[in-house]
């Protein structure tokens, strides 16, 4: 069976070190703990990182060691990404103030992950945004649906 191709949003980075949220931070790690094991293959973009170049020096240093440490394919934001988050946007699926959270969902259609995963629950890893986003991809002739979830939803016990 080919492993999973999973994009992870900036969140599920952040949440590793979440001290203010143990139950997200221990699922996080679990779900780390998953890929250490080759269970999937992961994926970031510069939008990732860009967003973590914003965070304060200790926060930042702690992030940029957790992604040298489990090293991701780091994917290429190009127009082709650039436009269909835009569409998002447009749509109002998204709010323009969400220009990250559509470049992340518009990364995964284009590279067509199996998964996109988040903690961020009111834009992205929510059964309603899922559906409107999936329907953007589709009327854009992306046909691969996308699943936008919690690492929780992708955690595995086997051995």
């Amino acid at each position: 069976m080919r492993k999973p191709r999973i994009y992870l949003e900036t969140s599920v980075w952040n949440f590793y070190f979440a001290d203010d949220a143990p139950d997200k931070k221990d699922i996080t790690k679990e779900f780390f703990g998953c890929v250490k094991q080759d269970r999937y293959n992961i994926f970031i973009s510069q939008t990732v990182l860009n967003e973590i170049d914003r965070a304060d020096e200790h926060k930042k240093n702690q992030l940029l060691g957790l992604i040298k440490e489990y090293r991701p394919q780091e994917l290429d934001v190009n127009q082709e990404v650039t436009d269909l988050a835009k569409e998002y946007i447009s749509q109002k699926i998204l709010p323009e103030t969400k220009v990250e959270d559509a470049l992340h969902a518009a990364t995964s259609a284009v590279y067509e992950m199996d998964a996109l995963l988040s903690w961020n629950n009111r834009h992205l890893a929510n059964l309603f945004k899922m559906e409107k986003i999936n329907g953007i991809n589709l009327m854009k002739g992306y046909t691969k649906h996308l699943e936008i979830i919690t690492p929780m939803e992708v955690i595995t016990d086997e051995d």
